[in-house]
C-alpha cells in the first residue's frame, strides 16, 4: 500500500523501519525497509535511534527516531507501518513525551475482509513456510482484538487499493480539520 501511496505521489513523508530478516525478492534497501545484520540493528537500539523495535517472526523490526523527527520538524504528514505491538508501543512513548495526557498520533488498522482472504494474500506471497503461515494466521487474530487501540479501521479489499489510500486520505484531511489539532512530540 505505501509503495503504491508513493508512485501517486502522495504528499506524505514515509518512514522507511529498519529489519534484520532477509531482503525479498524486488525489494529495495533504504525504500522498502533498511535491510540490517543483527549487530548493526543492535547498535541502534544501544545508541537509542530506535522509537520502538521488536522481535517478530524471529526478525528485529524498528522505527528509526531520527527520520520521525526530521519530517516532523518540516511540517510533513509522517506515516509509519508497524504492527499492533509497535502502535501500542508508540502510543505509550507519546503519552510520556507530549504535554498532553493523550496519544497525539492518528492510529489506522488495515483490516482483512476475512481471514481467509488474508490467508489467500499470505500464500500468493510464497514467502512463509506452512508452520509460518498459520503463526502469521494466528497472530492477525490476535491483532484485531486490539482494534479498541486504534483511532480508525479500514478494511482493505483485494484489488482496491486506492480505496484504502483514498480513505487514508481523508482520514489525514478530517484531522487537519479538528479544532483542537494534534500535535506529536517525540
Amino acid at each position: 500500500m505505501l509503495t503504491r501511496m508513493r508512485k501517486l505521489k502522495r504528499p506524505f513523508h514515509y518512514v522507511v523501519t529498519a529489519t534484520t530478516r532477509l531482503q525479498r525478492k524486488g525489494e529495495k534497501n533504504g525504500v522498502d525497509y533498511y535491510f540490517l545484520s543483527q549487530e548493526e540493528f543492535q547498535q541502534m537500539i544501544d545508541e537509542g535511534q530506535l522509537l520502538e523495535w521488536a522481535k517478530v517472526y524471529g526478525n528485529y523490526y524498528g522505527v528509526p527516531r531520527d527520520e520521525i523527527n526530521k519530517a516532523l520538524s518540516k511540517g510533513a504528514d509522517v506515516i509509519v507501518k508497524v504492527d499492533v505491538q509497535g502502535a501500542a508501543t508508540i502510543k505509550k512513548i507519546l503519552r510520556r513525551g507530549g504535554t498532553c495526557p493523550l496519544p497525539q498520533a492518528v492510529f489506522i488498522f488495515l483490516m482483512p475482509p476475512s481471514m481467509e482472504e488474508l490467508e489467500g494474500r499470505l500464500k500468493q506471497r510464497h514467502s512463509e513456510a506452512s508452520a509460518d503461515l498459520a503463526l502469521r494466521l494466528e497472530k492477525a487474530r490476535e491483532e484485531i482484538k486490539s482494534l479498541p487501540l486504534f483511532d480508525y479501521v479500514i478494511t482493505s479489499y483485494q484489488g482496491r487499493l486506492d480505496e484504502v489510500i483514498s480513505q487514508i486520505e481523508a482520514i489525514i484531511a478530517a484531522e487537519k480539520c479538528r479544532v483542537k489539532p494534534r500535535v506529536v512530540r517525540l
